[in-house]
């Protein structure tokens, strides 16, 4: 298989139907009824996490569930991500992650303790401890959902709202991994890793926040790293242009997977940033040294459009004036 035949064209028509994109539509619609202004809140929708205020710092608050797809296909695997997407939501923000609540709805027995084993696993390699939540045994169905609290000094929390056109695209990707062989959309670049590594992977983004290297950011998940791109340009008003060849990946000839499959996976871990032109070296730098590929892979427009750019070929893949990913902009 050669991963070489990609086309701008043939890449936006895999992200935009991709489910992992497509599902975060609803989004927009939930927040028109749930969205309540608060003195204390500084930020929610939109965000990897809700920053409020409490004195000169910032409790960072999320929640995630697991697709049921992932539950399917392999229980452990999805206790495991649902305490890595939780503790990336944390650390996207500049924050460090404290701790966590869960609320697992389980068939029978035999799941249950497989979705806690990856649970604990999880929370032990990143030292962010489950310390309650909730049970539905005998449930007619499988859903671990989680929640996380996080803390940050407020001058140094990292927003996805905050781009501005002229900033530097980049992506940091861990790609010394694997695909995950229950899930062919996952790339597994941290059960096999220790957790020292782990962890420094993690402190990056803190770092990032406190040296205020960085505009805007947020983890790579679901709609992957080209879909998470779009929501962090959509959330700031702005638009990017992008090239393909640029975007860090594995050898994907050697893996049998085509370019298209590569930028709609999970990675597992990595983050999608924004960063002044004169901080993309410390930025990158900084990915580099905890064994993560950082690369720049395009600029921040004002023309509210992502545009895919491969040698003199390009296509657009959103144009957030007439349809957002998330909608979450527009409310």
């Amino acid at each position: 298989m050669s991963a070489d035949t990609y086309t701008p064209e043939s890449v936006s028509n895999a992200v935009r139907q991709y489910d992992g994109v497509r599902r975060k539509k609803a989004i927009g619609n939930l927040v028109k009824t749930l969205h309540i202004d608060n003195i204390d809140v500084i930020a929610s929708y939109g965000e990897d996490a809700a920053v409020i205020q409490n004195g000169r710092s910032a409790l960072l608050l999320a929640a995630d569930g697991i697709w049921n797809q992932l539950m399917d296909l392999d229980p452990y695997w999805a206790g495991y991500c649902s305490i890595l997407v939780n503790i990336h939501d944390i650390a996207a923000m500049g924050g460090r992650p404290i701790a966590m609540v869960d609320v697992l709805s389980a068939a029978d027995d035999e799941l249950m303790d497989k979705v806690t084993r990856g649970m604990c696993d999880a929370a032990k390699a990143f030292d962010v401890p489950v310390v309650g939540g909730h049970l539905h045994p005998d449930a007619p169905h499988n859903v671990i959902d989680v929640s996380i609290l996080g803390i940050a000094e407020l001058e140094s929390v990292i927003y996805s709202t905050t781009a501005e056109p002229g900033d530097a695209i980049i992506v940091a990707i861990d790609l010394n991994g694997r695909i995950h062989p229950n899930a062919g959309m996952n790339w597994d670049s941290v059960t096999m890793k220790d957790p020292k590594l782990l962890r420094s992977q993690i402190a990056v983004m803190k770092t990032l926040g406190e040296r205020h290297l960085l505009t805007a950011g947020k983890d790579i998940s679901n709609p992957g790293v080209i879909g998470t791109l779009g929501m962090l340009l959509e959330s700031s008003s702005v638009g990017g242009l992008i090239d393909l060849d640029a975007i860090p990946r594995p050898d994907l000839e050697k893996l049998g997977i085509g370019f298209e499959q590569w930028v709609r996976m999970y990675p597992g871990m990595g983050f999608v940033v924004t960063a002044n032109q004169s901080s993309v070296e410390s930025v990158c730098q900084l990915f580099r040294k905890v064994g993560m590929a950082a690369q720049v892979i395009g600029t921040v427009t004002n023309t509210r459009r992502l545009v895919l750019q491969k040698g003199d070929e390009k296509a657009t893949l959103f144009n957030f004036c007439i349809e957002g990913i998330t909608n979450i902009s527009t409310v």
